[in-house]
């Protein structure tokens, strides 16, 4: 992909994060937004954990998944956010090459558990309306447990071969990163010797995991409304499509905003960098910010306890 030139290879002990190009002197009150955002993921998420542990009677499938994706959504926003303030407030845009795998290691187990965890909560809807009187037996709390460490398996073997396709490479450009985080594409592009490898498995990753969960998500959709359709009265198919209207939300917005980010990241020489990086922090930043939202608002349960933990903490 890139040829070898006659510049000097180094390996660079750390790197220079610049944030948005062209927007140095504003960049002070484009990160006032930002953290915004990541607060309400912070109080939002830990509210959402806290209410899901503490009541038992939510001690159910559906809510112990949305755990999962809450503590997920906790990590990737936490992964990034903070290098990204002090880039904009303190101009704090030094980070090691260690200090970088290490951020990309928590982006990229976060972002490939929430996808397995929206495919896992796309079962879970399948079985509660599909196979109703097989609900509690198919998911018993031994059953979640494995699934959640075969989520956390998979995405941890995922990033490991990025960590030795990234450290192969020799560079002799620049260490300037022009990004508010570390992306293995925008390391791969400083560097002078071969990147295809690094390109190829970047489409069988987002090939195998992430499009490989959409499509069994979209399948077990096709049958979830197969089966929706089959229902007696109209009164019971409004019930049972209004369980699966926020976990549809919340898909719609991960894979929309997570092919874009990576489309965009692969085919970045004909993207103006302003919007790659406006797509890249977007999908960090609005999944955590509005996932527990979307629950808290959809979920009767989950609305009515939080908005009894309020009123017996105000009084």
């Amino acid at each position: 992909m890139m040829p070898a030139d006659n510049h000097s290879i180094f390996i660079p002990e750390t790197f220079i994060l610049t944030g948005f190009p062209g927007t140095e002197e504003s960049q002070v009150w484009l990160a006032v937004p930002f953290c915004l955002m990541y607060v309400a993921a912070l109080l939002g998420n830990s509210l959402l954990l806290f209410i899901i542990v503490t009541e038992r009677s939510l001690h159910e499938p559906m809510y112990l998944f949305l755990s999962m994706l809450a503590t997920a959504d906790l990590l990737l926003s936490t992964s990034t956010v903070p290098k990204m303030l002090a880039l904009f407030w303190f101009r704090a845009g030094e980070i090691s090459f260690a200090a970088c795998l290490t951020q990309m290691f928590f982006i990229y187990i976060s972002i490939t558990s929430e996808s397995g965890i929206l495919l896992a909560m796309a079962f879970d809807r399948y079985v509660a309306i599909c196979h109703p009187l097989r609900y509690t037996t198919l998911l018993t709390k031994p059953v979640i447990g494995k699934i959640g460490l075969a989520v956390l398996t998979r995405s941890v073997g995922v990033f490991f071969p990025y960590v030795f396709l990234l450290k192969r490479l020799k560079f002799c450009r620049s260490n300037l990163l022009p990004h508010t985080y570390c992306q293995e594409w925008a390391m791969a592009r400083l560097a002078c010797n071969d990147i295809t490898p690094n390109f190829w498995y970047g489409i069988a990753t987002a090939s195998l995991a992430f499009g490989l969960d959409a499509l069994l998500i979209a399948v077990s959709y096709v049958l979830i409304l197969g089966a929706v359709f089959h229902l007696p009265s109209r009164g019971s198919r409004l019930k049972a499509l209004r369980t699966c209207g926020s976990h549809v939300c919340v898909i719609l917005m991960f894979y929309t905003s997570s092919f874009l980010s990576y489309f965009t990241k692969q085919y970045g020489n004909i993207i103006p960098g302003s919007i790659l990086n406006l797509l890249a922090n977007s999908h960090v930043l609005l999944p955590p910010m509005l996932n527990p939202v979307i629950y808290g608002v959809t979920s009767k349960e989950i609305l009515r306890r939080v908005i009894r933990w309020f009123y017996r903490h105000k009084s």
